[in-house]
């Protein structure tokens, strides 16, 4: 009966610690709407998140390992990666789930990405993943309209 009891309890303790919502810091400059857009996704999706406003998004993205290629224009951490702009939610678990990439990134600002529903119009876009030795891999593809 013990036994039982020590089995539930460590179930239970499992549930409530997966029900814990995610947290996640945001780096973005104060005039960004599309920021605060794609920071409202997240907070729509179970993330906490801890809103940073920054005078240098540059030195940011340079001390967090950001390569300009995969810029844009805010900067999440989470669980010591990095999430560069408009990044879907799903993939920032998807991330989660691949300690080996430093990071996640949808480079430049495609239209109907998260934070970015201004209309009809979609742009085909990739979340990009960044390995540790400096290649990309592609985490999801999003087609366009």
């Amino acid at each position: 009966m013990r036994l039982l009891t020590l089995t539930l309890l460590t179930a239970l303790s499992g549930l409530a610690q997966a029900a814990e919502p995610l947290s996640i810091d945001v780096h973005r400059d104060a005039n960004c709407g599309c920021c605060k857009a794609w920071i409202e996704h997240l907070q729509s999706n179970g993330f906490v998140v801890n809103d940073h406003v920054e005078d240098d998004m540059s030195a940011v993205k340079q001390r967090l390992g950001v390569p300009p290629r995969l810029s844009s224009c805010h900067t999440g951490v989470i669980d010591g990666q990095f999430v560069e702009g408009h990044v879907p939610a799903a993939d920032i678990l998807k991330l989660r789930q691949q300690p080996d990439l430093l990071g996640a990134a949808v480079p430049g600002m495609p239209a109907g990405s998260p934070g970015m529903e201004y209309g009809d119009r979609r742009d085909a876009y990739q979340v990009l993943g960044l390995q540790r030795e400096g290649g990309e891999r592609v985490i999801s593809d999003y087609p366009g309209n």
